[in-house]
């Protein structure tokens, strides 16, 4: 019998997050065939000429050429944020389905530029990996609550929690991230978009957003507008609210929960977090480890990612995220940072456009 066809990918970027999407890829994910990788970093050049080349993965210093490499049929973009869009944008224009680490920008008009792009190419698969949506417990919740197990969802209280880098990282980050609630949160304002989806997959629509935040240990995130630790109240038209809390100073390890609380009852994801059943009984007492990082936590999720996309490219099927969530996830973000920085609440009507204070109060009476 002749061998399955396996989707022909490259890689954008093989940094930290990159290198882990290659080797999914390459070793993860069955129907998926690696055989190109672009980074302009040497370091990383020399790390793939080491992992990737042996496999037969042709290395790429120049973007665009590698776009043209022979029988390519889609590209998985883990670069710097802020070539997220451009790179997106030319890989669709080629032809070539797209898997963009998340945030699409930290720009809203450039998420959508992105957005006109894909729709201009309906043929073209286009996706923004929010990595949470292919967790099992997460994917479960999901389905509990599709099928009115705890009614209708009101309330979702959700935080990212990273481990403290006393290295300065943060900081040196912040300078194109987008700030904490682009950068951190927008996973844990995806998740309110979809769970507060309604039956027909209508996004629900923000009507107001307000946040606040300290810097408690990393001052010099102030010089770019941003925090360490930030929260965030989202107000739905429907009639459902979002709590956000972000961290980037949690000690123990990565701490990412979420509460989806209904009219009828309650989901809790990660509630207690452990690395696995392990417990440690010591002088003092007992305790579990945690995942140390993100991909700690989501490492199974990311791969489950990489699977879902090669098999809608493949099989033309709708990919799991689509891309006016993932626009929308930005709109609400961009809107949390400002709230942030302005000190003020900010408002928008049904049709997601911005309205001032007064007229949001007047349309309350």
């Amino acid at each position: 019998m002749p061998s399955p066809r396996r989707l022909k990918i490259a890689v954008s970027g093989l940094g930290r997050m990159g290198a882990r999407h290659a080797n999914h890829f390459l070793h993860r994910t069955p129907r998926a065939e690696l055989v190109a990788a672009f980074s302009p970093d040497p370091k990383e050049i020399a790390w793939a000429k080491e992992h990737l080349e042996p496999w037969g993965v042709t290395l790429y210093k120049n973007y665009e050429e590698m776009l043209k490499h022979e029988g390519l049929e889609a590209v998985s973009i883990a670069t710097v944020t802020t070539v997220h869009a451009e790179e997106t944008i030319k890989a669709i224009e080629a032809g070539l389905h797209v898997l963009c680490e998340k945030p699409l920008s930290t720009k809203l008009e450039i998420c959508e530029q992105v957005l006109s792009t894909a729709r201009s190419n309906p043929e073209v698969k286009v996706m923004c990996g929010f990595s949470r949506r292919f967790d099992a417990s997460y994917r479960q919740a999901y389905t509990l609550t599709s099928r009115g197990q705890i009614g209708r969802p009101t309330i979702l209280r959700s935080q990212t929690c990273d481990r403290y880098d006393p290295s300065g990282f943060f900081v040196q980050y912040a300078q194109f991230s987008g700030g904490i609630f682009v950068d951190c949160n927008i996973h844990d304002i995806d998740l309110a978009l979809w769970f507060f989806s309604s039956a027909e997959g209508n996004l629900p629509r923000v009507k107001s957003v307000s946040a606040v935040g300290v810097t408690a240990l990393e001052p010099g995130l102030k010089e770019h507008g941003d925090v360490d630790n930030g929260v965030g109240i989202v107000e739905f038209h429907s009639g459902q609210i979002a709590y956000l809390y972000s961290s980037r100073m949690h000690p123990t390890g990565q701490h990412d929960e979420t509460v989806i609380i209904g009219t009828k009852g309650a989901l809790s994801v990660n509630n207690h977090p452990a690395s696995n059943l392990l417990e440690i009984a010591e002088s003092n007492g007992l305790r579990k480890e945690i995942p140390q990082t993100y991909y700690g936590r989501f490492e199974a999720a990311f791969v489950e990612e990489a699977r879902q996309f090669t098999e809608a490219c493949l099989e033309g099927k709708d990919v799991p995220v689509d891309m006016d969530s993932s626009v929308e996830a930005v709109r609400i973000g961009c809107a949390l940072q400002e709230s942030l920085r302005s000190g003020k609440k900010i408002w928008f009507d049904e049709q997601g456009n911005r309205i001032e204070e007064s007229k949001a109060l007047r349309a309350r009476l």
